[in-house]
């Protein structure tokens, strides 16, 4: 995991839950930036070239961890089993669905290292609404 005054990034070890299949590893990149206080982006490493990215409001991970969050396209809601608390992700967009399981332990390190950054309810004062709104005057 790295983290500067304004950012920080870990790589999460998490599990593609396939029904009726054993879960697939992968990798997922976490970045967040205080310039997009809100969000954090996840770069899940498929083995394509590419990875595949989103972006998830951070309070929906925080809260997913203790208890169910998100409806629609982003879910996110905890689990214990054999002794491991794990957090369940599930996406789903136009393209297909999928479901993911990861340790809680690494993410909440992550998470807290963000609101160290940013604390909680303190976002707005890290948003430069001006050049918000210029960028998409002139998109």
């Amino acid at each position: 995991m790295n983290s500067s005054g304004t950012t920080a990034t870990a790589e999460l070890g998490l599990r593609l839950v396939v029904p009726d299949r054993t879960a697939v590893p992968l990798v997922a990149r976490l970045d967040y930036t205080a310039d997009d206080p809100y969000a954090i982006k996840v770069a899940f490493h498929t083995g394509e070239d590419e990875p595949v990215e989103w972006i998830f409001a951070r309070e929906l991970l925080t809260v997913g961890i203790v208890r169910a969050a998100g409806e629609g396209d982003v879910r996110v809601w905890p689990e214990s089993g054999n002794g491991e608390r794990t957090v369940n992700i599930a996406l789903s967009s136009p393209f297909g669905q999928a479901q993911f399981d990861a340790p809680v332990s690494p993410l909440a390190e992550f998470l807290h290292r963000t609101y160290e950054i940013v604390p909680a309810g303190r976002e707005g004062e890290f948003v430069n609404l001006d050049a918000e709104i210029e960028q998409h005057l002139l998109a």
